[in-house]
């Protein structure tokens, strides 16, 4: 199984994209097959990108004092 282990949301001159880190684990024993794979993603769906915009939004109104 593949499981997703960070995600990131950022702008740039291309569009939106999203950069992904994942693991692969072995389903019968549990064992790390490989560790901290990355892939990069151009969001191109609408309601990903909304999605997207809406976590940024929420994280400027988190910023720390």
């Amino acid at each position: 199984m593949k499981k997703v282990t960070s995600v990131t949301v950022f702008t740039d001159a291309v569009g939106m994209r999203m950069s992904a880190t994942y693991s692969e684990i072995d389903d019968e024993t549990g064992r790390i097959i490989s560790d901290n794979k990355r892939y990069d993603r151009v969001i191109t769906d609408d309601t990903a990108i909304a999605e997207a915009n809406a976590l940024l939004d929420y994280a400027k109104t988190s910023l720390p004092d």
